[in-house]
Formats: structure tokens, sequence, C-alpha cells
């Protein structure tokens, strides 16, 4: 499912603005979440979320590379991408971390899909006031 995700991620980025369709995905994810926690857990509810998140997990690769292309060229696209996805790693980190954490303290993983809904929904809210504007488009100072 990361694969269809992606592949489906990419093509809407060049045809829609990345920065709704990110906040969209964001948001999906929130809901996603959402709706498992909301509804008693089953085999197939389990399949369903697993195929959702599949869905959405990574299918915000692309976008995210495609906005760091455009807002600062390709010369240091490697830099920025590693810095971001860096980021990335270090949030799953202290994610799963967390987890562990407000299990040992509480018995439960409550606080932590809340959490995750919130995370979704404040993700999809950074991304609304995103514009694209290419890398060329940012005024340069004036040199002597």
């Amino acid at each position: 499912f990361n694969v269809v995700g992606s592949l489906l991620s990419g093509y809407l980025g060049s045809r829609l603005p990345k920065q709704l369709l990110l906040a969209s995905i964001y948001f999906a994810r929130a809901v996603a979440i959402g709706l498992f926690v909301l509804f008693p857990v089953t085999e197939m509810s389990a399949y369903i979320f697993a195929a959702a998140m599949g869905l959405l997990w990574l299918s915000t690769v692309p976008l995210t590379a495609g906005l760091v292309s455009l807002f600062f060229g390709a010369r240091y696209m490697g830099m920025l991408y590693g810095i971001a996805f860096l980021s990335h790693q270090v949030g799953s980190f202290v994610g799963v971390w967390l987890g562990g954490y407000v299990y040992d303290a509480t018995g439960s993983y409550s606080l932590v899909w809340y959490l995750g809904i919130l995370l979704g929904l404040g993700s999809a809210a950074i991304h609304l006031p995103i514009r694209e504007r290419s890398a060329g488009n940012f005024q340069r100072p004036a040199t002597a």
C-alpha cells in the first residue's frame, strides 16, 4: 500500500498544490486514527486501518521532496531533504519511545492514539498556509 500511496501522491502532486495534498494526507491520517479508536477493534477494522495507513504513510515523501526542490532548487536538495527526513526519524523514535513510556505509566495506549490525532490535525494546519513558489522567485540581494 505504501508504493501505491507514494505513486498516487507523486502523480497528484504534479497536478495539484502539494501543500494542500500534504494537508489532506495529514488530516486523513488523523481521521483514520480517530475512526480506529472510535470503533471496536476487530480483525476487519485492523485490516482496514492498516490499509489506510499504508496508503497514507509514505505518500508524504514525494510531495515533501517536491516542495523542498521547488523552494530551494536542486543545488541543496540532498542536504535539505536529508534534514527534513532526519527530523522524521527522530520523531519516529520519540513516538515509539513515548508509546512505551505512556503504556508503562498508564497501562493504556489511549493517550498516544489521541496525541497521534492531534499531531495529524496540527500537521494539516501547518501545511495550509504554505504557498508553492520556486527558488527563482525569491528576491536575491543586490550585489555591489
